[in-house]
């Protein structure tokens, strides 16, 4: 089979799985939904690997194809098709999405086992793979809208999955509008692209960008600016991140999706897919690597104070998706793209891990309320380690090749990128310590009475509750199922979980400086045109920039255990002396807060006064209540006309006449 055909195979599959789970939803028993989920989505990874090896048996400057299945516009002379790029860029994100999701759907089979809205759940996930397939794989500006959208609109269903939970519905919302306002921009910046080229599918769009614009042409530059904004919107980057944290309302496995192998890494995939218009227009570029470093540094400070599970692990992928932007940016797209991938790994396994500690504490997820549960949880707490070493960059892991990758590219670039791969290495420091603040707080410490529980042999159950805000719950449909399911005690969820323990220790042998080069070796077809990706740094410079993420990631971790295992007394002290900053950040740098002053209550203000102004004296008063006043008059002169007096009929006919008469000598003079 040729490799295009395989790629409409990962396509399908995903797709036959919704279908096939919307259709035949009242019949679907026990787990079964869940087995048709997870062998459809298992289905299209095995496809993913069928493309990529016959993608492997063409030559490399052979290895972009396209395909078209149909037309289904066609207007001006252009065609818009249901049409497939496959190259090495779209079969890397199709193995990481449809093998970290295969996993998921795995996980999910055990862990949503006991909800009420199984076969919804298993639908929603499949589309949700699709639609990001379906993204990685367009072939046009057209088709790529599609699937942007497509994303958008399963992330909505997946976050308010659980419907009758306040917090929840409200994060769906929230979710679903600011990725409008990114689609808004996603469609504006195609528009602008497509009027000046007149072309809609990427091949032809990077063949005419060097013809109709120069070097920062300001309508390039705006339309690249405009492609950012949907990037930022879907991949939570400033100042459109707020829906992400609150996504974590969504089942824990949703979480893993979104953060792992779909939605939040599209972001990466267009600038990466979109680097000759990048390139030609640096202006954007820089933008997107000064954004992408604001935002890895703000995430990683608020992950600091945050104190819900879910929610640091939350705020480390909108700190890691920035180091993905600043690499894309600067056109280390070797090491960004390594990254999304070992990102992948052991983001989907520390969601994982966080989702059997959640459900062993029987739904909390306030890291204040545990403690002690390295014994009660050895599995889990071994990959929850696994995914934090990964995540802090410590030496050897699948992180510290991948993100110091970035840094040290940026380094080499000189001038304001240092300064940027300076600020990398701060944020690195302090993703080392909210990691491990995570799994000293968590794991270590005095057992707490749940922890103690389990050690017994027992379950801890509590009565159903909103962990947001403490609201009073039922199990039916629309709030979690009645059961807890963990890791220790589901061989489903070990077997999802394993793969990607030993991947985010050992993914890093792909690309180690000067030994290995397999991650850009693959890409270097997609990236062959591009001068910026030629000038990587030395063995020698690599190396230098791994010691210092070495020592950054230690000296991190040194500081995690000095604070919250040696000296515990020390980050109450230092909240209590610091309160105004620590403040700030729990409050998440007042993003929120600045939101609601200037949209909703602003929003709300200008509604109000145009009520007062508008609405009550011109839509009432002038062009509804006039008409209905003069009717009423009409009414009454009327009904004080019917006297029931036969003079003032007769006087009211005489009048009539001689009006009439009057009027016609007027017109005949």
């Amino acid at each position: 089979m040729s490799a295009t055909s395989w790629a409409w195979l990962v396509l399908a599959f995903p797709l036959a799985g919704t279908l096939v789970l919307a259709a035949g939803w009242p019949r679907w028993r026990g787990a079964s939904a869940g087995a048709v989920a997870t062998a459809a989505i298992f289905a299209s990874f095995l496809a993913s690997v069928g493309t990529l090896f016959a993608l492997l048996d063409r030559e490399p400057e052979a290895r972009t194809l396209t395909a078209t299945l149909f037309t289904y516009a066609r207007a001006g002379g252009v065609d818009a098709g249901l049409e497939i790029l496959v190259d090495p860029l779209s079969v890397l994100m199709c193995l990481v999405v449809s093998g970290v999701s295969f996993l998921i759907h795995l996980y999910s089979v055990a862990y949503m086992r006991s909800d009420r809205g199984y076969v919804r759940y298993f639908a929603y996930l499949n589309f949700f793979v699709f639609s990001m397939l379906l993204l990685v794989l367009a072939g046009n500006l057209v088709l790529l809208i599609v699937g942007w959208a497509f994303v958008g609109a399963a992330s909505y269903l997946l976050i308010s999955f659980w419907y009758r939970r306040r917090t929840a519905t409200a994060a769906g919302a929230e979710a679903f509008v600011v990725n409008v306002v990114g689609d808004i921009g996603l469609v504006l910046g195609a528009f602008l692209l497509f009027d000046r080229t007149g072309v809609l599918d990427w091949q032809g769009l990077f063949e005419h960008v060097g013809q109709e614009f120069a070097r920062n042409d300001g309508t390039l530059v705006a339309a690249c600016l405009l492609l950012l904004v949907g990037a930022f919107a879907k991949s939570a980057q400033l100042p459109l991140h707020t829906w992400l944290p609150k996504a974590m309302e969504g089942p824990t496995p949703v979480s893993a999706l979104i953060h792992a192998a779909t939605m939040v890494t599209a972001g990466v995939y267009l600038i990466a897919r979109a680097h000759p218009l990048f390139e030609l227009a640096p202006t954007a570029a820089d933008v997107a690597a000064v954004v992408g470093t604001l935002t890895l540094l703000v995430a990683a400070s608020i992950a600091l104070v945050a104190t819900d599970l879910k929610r640091i692990v939350a705020y480390s992928t909108m700190s890691q998706i920035g180091y993905m932007t600043l690499g894309v940016s600067v056109a280390a797209y070797g090491a960004g793209l390594f990254h999304l991938v070992t990102h992948a790994f052991f983001k989907a396994l520390l969601f994982m891990a966080a989702g059997s500690v959640i459900a062993a504490m029987s739904g909390l997820q306030d890291i204040d309320r545990m403690g002690g549960l390295r014994r009660a949880l050895p599995f889990t707490y071994a990959c929850f380690l696994a995914g934090a070493v990964a995540l802090a960059g410590i030496p050897l892991t699948s992180g510290f090749f991948s993100k110091d990758a970035i840094l040290s590219f940026a380094l080499e670039r000189g001038g304001g990128y240092a300064v940027l791969a300076i600020v990398g290495y701060g944020a690195a420091l302090l993703t080392a310590i909210y990691a491990f603040r995570a799994v000293f707080r968590v794991f270590h410490g005095e057992p707490v009475p749940e922890a103690r529980a389990l050690e017994r042999g027992e379950i801890v159950h509590h009565e159903p509750a909103n962990p947001l805000t403490g609201e009073r719950e039922d199990t039916d449909v629309g709030f979690p199922g009645p059961e807890h399911h963990i890791a220790e005690r589901s061989p489903a969820m070990k077997a999802a979980m394993a793969p990607l323990l030993v991947l985010s220790l050992a993914a890093g042998v792909l690309q180690v400086p000067g030994l290995t080069h397999v991650v850009d070796t693959f890409l270097e077809p997609t990236f062959h045109d591009s001068p910026l990706a030629a000038a990587r740094p030395s063995v020698g410079a690599e190396w230098a920039g791994l010691l210092a993420g070495a020592v950054v990631a230690l000296v991190g971790v040194w500081t995690a255990r000095w604070l919250w295992l040696a000296r515990p007394e020390l980050p109450a002290a230092l909240r209590s002396r610091f309160g105004g900053l620590h403040r700030t950040l729990s409050e998440g740098w007042y993003f929120d807060r600045a939101y609601d002053l200037l949209f909703v209550r602003g929003a709300t203000a200008f509604a109000r006064a145009l009520r007062r102004g508008v609405e009550r004296p011109v839509a009432e008063e002038t062009l509804v209540g006039g008409p209905v006043s003069l009717v009423r008059a009409g009414s009454a002169l009327a009904r004080a006309m019917q006297t029931g007096f036969v003079r003032a009929y007769a006087f009211g006919v005489v009048a009539g006449v001689a009006i009439a008469l009057v009027w016609f000598l007027a017109r005949a003079a």
